[in-house]
């Protein structure tokens, strides 16, 4: 292996060499750590895990999403960064990172001294933004969506419960998603009569009451079917090795998937959400289970076309509809489409996540982030609401509240009492209060590529901050430090300068300070001295 050092800005090519003899290479970079350093990146659910640099860790993202976005891209507190148009492993391990990706070069560069150099750099050259931003409506209110309360009895009746619901509890209309099941089957892209007897008064409804309404759709097609028989045909599916559409194995079943490189397939899922939009006023899609394990490489047609890419090509749908949402893509930092967390268990250590994967999924360059649904999006969470904690979905609401988006699911004043409900209002009245400022944030983000939500690491490089998982800051300026743990009691790192909190003291760091958090509170903190 033969490695050229680099000017600042400048990529390093790592050479490759035959392995054991063969025509096949392998990439690879080797670096030690710097003193102090750590990185980001690769796939959003480590997020608890980073900064990377000091337990060893050995992450190969080929092929394996881990149930939600990931991408080629590291990035370090020390300016430095890694890129790869295809998918690479990396290691961890006695103060040296490794980077191997076979057949493929790895780019490595030095941008500057910060994380916020590294990515800002990395950002420009291989993922620039394309200026465009979701449709506002995901930031501007609360999204509700029907999964926890109605799972897979979705109906016209209760779809209209909910909603009239939301509005009589005195929280404002937002964007309302439809999930799972609300179909005729999965690829009959029709309200089911029985469930929908009138899908088009529904959606007249709750358009009159000011909800935005989508659907939840997904790449399978269920067999046995006349979509089935007629996509079969254009061999529009992912084939076995007999030529039979492949039968794929998913959480709702065996299904055929469809092969979104196939014109013919891409064609007509494009054409059925733009038909759901003209015939019923659907006005945005919930794209779901794009996931790389199903797309099983004995399947794949084109060689060229690894899962990875095939995840990409499902990502790239959404693109089509400014309202969106998306659990699971590859490679497609810098694009108008809404990245939510994958779903959370309802427990404390999964609402300490939302932080830290939150952060990981903007130093990806996956800014448009929602924090799952507030108090877990598992649905098998709330099936015994005997174990539902109350306090949990209260400082999940506050989580979320100053976070780029916010999303319910679980009726909050179906499981909460009165003074949780009011604190949950109370977080919710916040949000819309900093709406015009998310909504600045959010075009901002569109406009340069930097995250909305970021560590305090990329802010304030010289702090020490890179560790703290439990705080962080929507732009340069909020400090938003939620309680992610039971308790009525937080500390909190200020970064340098003078602060006005919450209550309206000032506070002048950097200092660290305990609070009281009594349950309806959202510790966060505006900068007054702005550079």
């Amino acid at each position: 292996m033969m490695n050229i050092r680099n000017l600042a800005g400048v990529c390093l090519l790592v050479a490759t060499t035959a392995v054991f003899g063969q025509d096949s290479a392998q990439s690879e970079l080797n670096l030690d750590l710097l003193p102090g350093e750590g990185w980001w990146g690769g796939a959003v659910t480590l997020g608890g895990k980073m900064p990377y640099g000091v337990a060893p860790i050995d992450i190969n993202l080929d092929g394996d999403n881990r149930g939600n976005q990931y991408a080629p891209l590291l990035v370090s507190s020390k300016g430095r960064y890694v890129w790869c148009e295809k998918a690479f492993r990396f290691v961890y391990k006695e103060n040296a990172l490794r980077v191997t990706s076979p057949g493929n070069t790895l780019l490595h560069g030095q941008a500057g001294s910060s994380l916020r150099d590294a990515y800002r750099l990395a950002s420009k050259k291989y993922f620039p933004t394309d200026g465009k931003m979701p449709d506002r409506a995901l930031f501007a209110t609360p999204q509700y969506n029907t999964w926890i309360e109605l799972m897979y009895d979705q109906n016209q009746r209760d779809v209209l419960k909910y909603a009239h619901a939301i509005v009589d509890n005195g929280l404002p209309p937002g964007v309302l998603m439809i999930d799972d099941n609300w179909q005729e089957d999965y690829g009959k892209w029709s309200f089911h009569p029985g469930r929908f007897p009138d899908p088009k008064a529904m959606m007249s409804e709750l358009h009159s009451m000011g909800f935005k309404v989508m659907v939840w759709v997904c790449p399978f097609v269920s067999p046995d079917s006349d979509v089935y028989r007629a996509l079969a045909k254009q061999k529009a599916f992912f084939m076995d090795q007999p030529g039979d559409p492949a039968m794929v194995k998913w959480w709702n079943g065996r299904s055929a998937m469809l092969d979104l490189s196939n014109p013919a397939a891409k064609t007509w899922f494009t054409g059925e959400l733009m038909r759901l939009q003209t015939n019923f006023g659907v006005d945005g899609f919930k794209l779901d289970a794009g996931d790389t394990p199903f797309y099983k490489p004995q399947y794949l047609a084109h060689e060229k076309l690894d899962p990875n890419e095939h995840a990409r090509l499902f990502g790239e749908t959404g693109l089509a509809f400014p309202l969106n949402e998306y659990r699971a893509t590859w490679k497609l930092a810098g694009r108008p489409l809404v990245q939510r967390l994958r779903d959370k268990s309802h427990n404390w250590g999964d609402i300490e996540k939302l932080i830290p994967d939150m952060i990981a999924a903007g130093l990806m360059g996956y800014t448009f982030v929602c924090p799952d649904m507030i108090g877990g999006g598992e649905f098998t969470s709330f099936l015994n609401e005997s174990t539902i904690d109350q306090d949990l979905i209260v400082r999940s609401a506050q989580v979320h509240a100053l976070a780029p988006m916010m999303q319910f699911s679980v009726a909050p004043w179906r499981v909460l009492d009165a003074a949780r409900l009011d604190a949950v209002k109370k977080a919710v009245a916040l949000r819309m209060r900093f709406t015009p400022r998310i909504l600045d944030l959010a075009q901002a983000s569109a406009a340069s590529g930097e995250p909305i939500l970021r560590p305090l690491a990329y802010v304030f490089p010289e702090g020490g901050y890179e560790n703290v998982k439990d705080q962080f800051l929507m732009g340069d300026d909020l400090l938003v430090a939620p309680m992610t743990t039971k308790g009525t009691s937080r500390a909190v790192l200020i970064p340098p300068g003078t602060w006005k909190a919450d209550d309206g003291s000032e506070i002048t760091g950097p200092v660290q300070r305990t609070f009281d958090v009594p349950l309806a509170r959202l510790l966060y903190f505006g900068r007054q001295n702005k550079r």
